[in-house]
């Protein structure tokens, strides 16, 4: 599959497209506050509750014929439990410095995640838990990196890729003095360009 340069031009032009067109970004700035929030022990709701907030939106066709419940919650909550020592080391990383030592513990941890939530809920919850480690794909986006998504808990060797790309790219932006989550950049772009068609 082609790599896919994004310069800061393009990321900035992404940025202002998304903001004219895509409402969903509250929802993405929300849960984004909540999550430090249940980590840091300074609200009531859970993790698994905050991260609901975007599943529910941005994951939406996921739950089309998916109960969003309490046995759900629960899926989600021993999940979070038993990966706990993977994204939470994660979460102060950076994807500039992903390594091949890496990708055993990814593709593990990548599959556990989409055996619950499926290949886009997986990349969509790994981002929010280390927003600066997990790049975010959607079905459109996956295509255009590393091909059609697989049935569930098969995309592991798909999304470490997908993180090979991202890491590339991010240092490029960085390189150019992007200001910003260079992750957020990124999915931003692909976004408007492979998913909406937007520019």
């Amino acid at each position: 599959m082609p790599y896919h340069e994004i310069t800061v031009a393009a990321a900035n032009l992404a940025r202002a497209t998304y903001e004219q067109n895509e409402p969903r970004d509250l929802f993405y700035k929300t849960a984004t506050e909540l999550i430090a929030l249940s980590i840091s022990g300074r609200t009531r709701l859970t993790l698994s509750e905050a991260l609901a907030v975007l599943l529910q939106t941005w994951n939406r066709e996921y739950y089309r014929f998916r109960k969003f419940d309490a046995e759900h919650f629960a899926e989600i909550e021993a999940l979070l439990t038993s990966q706990r020592g993977h994204w939470h080391a994660a979460r102060e990383r950076s994807i500039c410095e992903l390594s091949d030592s890496d990708e055993a513990w990814v593709k593990s941890a990548f599959r556990a995640f989409e055996l619950v939530l499926g290949p886009v809920g997986a990349a969509k919850t790994l981002h929010l838990l280390a927003p600066l480690y997990f790049p975010i794909w959607d079905r459109a986006i996956a295509a255009a990196y590393v091909g059609e998504l697989g049935r569930k808990g098969t995309n592991g060797d798909r999304y470490w890729q997908m993180m090979r790309y991202a890491a590339r790219q991010a240092g490029t932006l960085l390189s150019q003095h992007y200001a910003g989550n260079p992750l957020k950049g990124i999915d931003e772009y692909n976004y408007c360009h492979f998913s909406k068609e937007w520019i």
